[in-house]
């Protein structure tokens, strides 16, 4: 498997960074963005592609950031009393987010000793949520966002909270503890989201059984292909006919890097560098990588040729290929092999999985 090459394409984020006000800020990410739906159509690969939207996203939030700041230190709340880290988790953290993603986002807040720090912090999360809102990032359902207090903590309450997740082996602390690990530093004090890296991974080494929890939340994916190998589409709803992309697709090929880079200690976030990092370790045999690999690069195409309507100036997408969009012979066919190859990784981590709850106790 040959390393990722990434091609930085640049233009003027002078909108961006000149913006006085969110309605600044959203009208350019709007003209940015339709700068980007034509890069989709030129001979742009979905990596360059990808990381270029990515780009736009931290952009947008650093600035979202300081005129969140500006607006408290207008308001006589001040500057930040103590150093914080704005973060990012989900497809963000793993620089994989569409230009229609919304918000997983969380906080660091130092340890540093100041009165009211947390009532200004909460006041700053809830602010920053409800920009991005207001700049096309719809907030999240599993409300995993900074206005949250179980995403928006001090450091030490933090590595507490990892602690208090990684001794629970049930499925929702793991869950939260998954959601965590692709944990990405985006604005404020970047030291503290490297000691919160370096508590996160503490887990691991401490909790050998940590990682089949983790596997065993990640073997589990909706059917995608039947008994005679044929592709499963939705039999009913609004999707009738269609492919659940994200779902079917995108997120088992997620989830599989992640559980063999937990296993391994590698701390990269996004997908494709812990893949360079299993490849580069030598941690897992070459045919399931390169499967795995081929696979999502696969899933990034298909997740950004799913159907797009505009809402408000900004892009949305189900998420879904169409009805219409199955039925194109090349697509069908497609679709079907990558998800061969989504199979073959599923089974070996099955396999796996059963190897060590044979050795539990």
């Amino acid at each position: 498997m040959e390393p990722i090459s990434y091609t930085n394409y640049s233009w003027s984020y002078q909108g961006i960074d000149g913006a006085v006000s969110s309605q600044e800020l959203r009208q350019a990410r709007v003209i940015l963005q339709n700068e980007l739906q034509e890069l989709l159509s030129a001979s742009l690969s979905p990596i360059e592609w990808y990381q270029t939207v990515n780009e736009l996203h931290d952009r947008i939030a650093r600035k979202a950031v300081e005129l969140c700041i500006q607006g408290m230190v207008e308001e006589g709340f001040g500057q930040p009393p103590v150093p914080y880290a704005f973060i990012v988790f989900g497809s963000s953290g793993r620089e994989e987010a569409t230009l229609w993603s919304d918000q997983d986002n969380g906080m660091i807040i130092s340890d540093t000793p100041h009165e009211g720090k947390e009532e200004y912090f909460a006041q700053l999360g809830q602010r920053m949520t409800d920009v991005l809102e207001e700049l096309g990032y719809a907030k999240c359902e599993g409300k995993v966002m900074c206005s949250e207090p179980l995403w928006r903590k001090t450091l030490a309450s933090w590595k507490q909270q990892l602690a208090d997740w990684s001794s629970d082996l049930n499925w929702e602390p793991v869950r939260n503890l998954i959601i965590a690990s692709d944990m990405r530093f985006v604005a404020g004090e970047q030291s503290l989201a490297e000691e919160w890296i370096t508590s996160f991974y503490e887990q691991f080494r401490l909790i050998p059984e940590l990682s089949d929890a983790v596997l065993r939340n990640t073997v589990k994916h909706k059917a995608t292909l039947n008994v005679l190998g044929r592709v499963v589409t939705e039999r009913f709803g609004e999707h009738a006919g269609g492919f659940d992309v994200k779902y079917g697709l995108y997120i088992p090929l997620v989830n599989s890097a992640r559980y063999l880079a937990l296993q391994h200690g590698i701390k990269e976030s996004s997908t494709l560098k812990r893949m360079e990092r299993l490849t580069s370790l030598e941690a897992v045999p070459f045919t399931l990588l390169d499967a795995c690999q081929r696979a999502f690069f696969a899933a990034l195409k298909f997740r950004r040729s799913t159907p797009v309507v505009i809402q408000g100036d900004l892009q949305h997408s189900s998420g879904f290929l169409d009805e219409k969009q199955m039925k194109q012979k090349q697509i069908h066919y497609e679709l079907r092999d990558t998800l061969g190859l989504v199979r073959r990784v599923h089974r070996a981590l099955q396999r796996q999985l059963r190897f060590a709850e044979r050795r539990r106790p």
